[in-house]
């Protein structure tokens, strides 16, 4: 579900089901033409689509995080971000990028999907088995 799709009353009914927050991440600079913004949110979104069509009843995605800040400062935002939702009540936090990424600046998220150096598309069941992985493994 997309967030928006949330209202107050129905929160309190779903919270059970909807365990898992997706957080698209653009990794927009401010340096692209406009067409160059949309190739790349458009691209996030092809990343995004396989987990919201597969798990739909479990996974809340938020809204997106577009612009890129410095790395550290980045880093701690999202951090943050994830912090604040696991506050609410999410008990796993993914991002997802179409973008090449540095993984290890996100270490609070619980899975991160992006595109490999030769990738082009997303691999749909790939995706599919790495969030089922992470839903079966133990929590502490």
């Amino acid at each position: 579900m997309k967030f928006s799709e949330i209202d107050e009353a129905s929160w309190p009914d779903l919270q059970p089901y909807l365990d898992t927050c997706i957080i698209p991440l653009s990794g927009l600079t401010g340096e692209e033409s406009p067409w160059e913004a949309t190739d790349k949110v458009a691209r996030t979104g092809q990343w995004l689509a396989p987990l919201e069509q597969a798990f739909k009843g479990r996974t809340v995605t938020m809204p997106a995080f577009h612009y890129d800040a410095d790395g550290n400062e980045q880093t701690e935002r999202i951090n943050q971000l994830i912090a604040n939702w696991r506050k609410v009540g999410f008990r796993y936090v993914i991002i997802v990028s179409g973008q090449s990424l540095e993984p290890k600046e996100y270490i609070n998220a619980d899975l991160i999907i992006y595109p490999g150096a030769e990738e082009v598309e997303p691999d749909s069941p790939l995706i599919s088995k790495r969030v089922a992985d992470l839903w079966r493994k133990p929590t502490a």
